[in-house]
């Protein structure tokens, strides 16, 4: 616990790490506690943007909007809709407002009429802002996890449910499937840092966009040194290409027949082969669309064993010395957690239950909901460093329960961005105990097959839950 945060506090200004320093000679709940302080000055952040004027008159519809004093003021209505909202609005407003004014039994504080009224003011870019400005802190102020010395991203994509309402319908589009009605869907797509858990972009889109269009504005979030991993379904020569324009690295798997070259080496049988690739007719359009290079790309291709599975990777690091064929393996299937993100948010935080029936509900819930996922992701990390260097020499390294986190942190999240300094330290370290209470050991190398017949749960919102 002691050496995981001071590796926490290393991008922090002198004074805090000379405090940081006295946390070896201390015991560990007070270093517990000193890690919490720390913490809780990201939620204190966040209030400052969210309560500031600036903030306030750039994300809400009309000049007019939030100017009175209303009992459902801009930062209230926020800390609501990022409070994991699944059951009807009045209930969920009635419990929201008991947590907040310490009530001994619900009151009607908001009308439910109150709440859409007051939601369609805000435009949902607030919550992608807010998350952008989680990501900046958490990079500045922490010590992010890395893979020698690369920010590890991968992106993926995928269909949502939507409401069947007419407009939402027309907006986003209909999946007429072979069996029953159309249903409205949607295109989600996430530029994830698998490390640290945390979504860096996320975007969703008519059913009609493709994952890889998607893929190049996730690519504007793209710093020097990160490295990309990517699945079969993305590559293309113009994507690539993107990347390497920006400094950015990458590492995909590819189709054995989806090139020549990579025809060629599938079946030479060499584990690892330098090609020069070049531009595919396909990609040309792109490439004079977005101003790209189009001389032949320098890559390096290699052979993977998983099993009995071959698979093939494209990669843009190209020095065997630094980089050998081995740690390869291990990279690619680093990506598996955004996998694991997805069922986190469509199933555990019920992403499919929207909470309007409007285009803009629909934006609004999505957003916020990766917004809060992404809270509690940041307050798990340190503790699970923290688990995962305690448990080093066990049978099994263990983690914090995230379904767990997620549903102790509802209620809480709404109070970190409301309370006062002293009280949201307080928050953050009763949060901190219940999660380190709250583990599981990892257990590697597990497989699920895939049950493909199973009927995706639908949510109705005539038929909201009570808890």
């Amino acid at each position: 616990m002691l050496l995981m945060l001071l590796s926490f506090t290393s991008n922090y200004n002198n004074e805090r790490s000379k405090a940081c320093k006295k946390i070896v000679e201390t015991p560990p709940w007070l270093a517990r506690n000193l890690l919490s302080k720390i913490c809780a000055e990201l939620f204190v952040f966040l209030k400052k943007v969210i309560t500031s004027a600036d903030f306030i008159a750039r994300h809400r519809q009309s000049e007019k909007d939030f100017t009175r004093q209303r009992k459902l003021p801009f930062p209230v209505l926020i800390a609501f809709l990022i409070n994991f909202v699944r059951g009807s609005y009045q209930d969920e407003l009635d419990k929201f407002f008991k947590v907040l004014h310490r009530f001994d039994v619900p009151r009607r504080v908001v009308s439910k009429v109150a709440l859409t009224k007051a939601r369609m003011k805000v435009k949902f870019q607030a919550f992608t802002d807010l998350n952008h400005q989680l990501i900046g802190y958490f990079e500045k102020h922490f010590n992010p996890l890395t893979w020698r010395g690369f920010r590890l991203l991968a992106m993926d994509g995928s269909l949502i449910r939507l409401p069947q309402i007419k407009e939402i319908a027309e907006h986003f589009g209909v999946w007429r499937g072979r069996q029953g009605l159309p249903s409205a869907m949607a295109r989600i797509s996430e530029l994830f840092d698998v490390l640290n858990k945390l979504t860096v972009d996320a975007l969703l889109y008519p059913k009609s966009v493709g994952e890889r269009q998607l893929a190049a504005q996730h690519l504007l979030k793209l710093m020097p040194n990160d490295l990309v991993l990517l699945d079969r379904g993305y590559p293309a020569w113009w994507l690539f290409q993107l990347i390497i324009s920006m400094n950015g690295h990458f590492c995909a798997r590819i189709s054995c027949t989806k090139w020549k070259a990579v025809r060629k080496f599938f079946y030479s049988k060499l584990d690892e082969k330098i090609i020069c690739l070049p531009i595919h007719a396909t990609s040309v359009a792109a490439c004079k669309e977005m101003g790209l290079d189009m001389q032949p790309l320098k890559l390096r291709l290699l052979r993977i064993y998983n099993g009995s599975e071959v698979l093939i990777l494209i990669t843009s690091l190209m020095d065997t010395q630094l980089y050998p064929i081995d740690i390869f393996s291990d990279l690619y299937h680093c990506r598996w957690p955004v996998e694991e993100d997805y069922k986190a948010i469509k199933c555990r935080m019920e992403l499919e239950n929207f909470t309007g029936k409007s285009v803009h509900s629909v934006y609004q819930d999505f957003h916020a909901k990766i917004f809060a996922k992404n809270m509690v992701s940041i307050m798990a990390l340190p503790i699970n460093q923290d688990l995962k260097k305690n448990t080093e020499g066990r049978k099994r390294v263990y983690q914090v329960n995230f379904t767990q986190a997620l549903s102790k942190s509802k209620g809480a999240l709404a109070l970190l961005l409301h309370e006062t300094k002293s009280k949201i330290i307080r928050l953050v370290a009763e949060l901190f105990n219940i999660f380190q209470r709250t583990i599981e050991p990892i257990r590697p190398g597990r497989k699920y097959p895939r049950k493909h017949k199973i009927s995706a749960r639908k949510f109705f919102p005539q038929y909201k839950p009570i808890g």
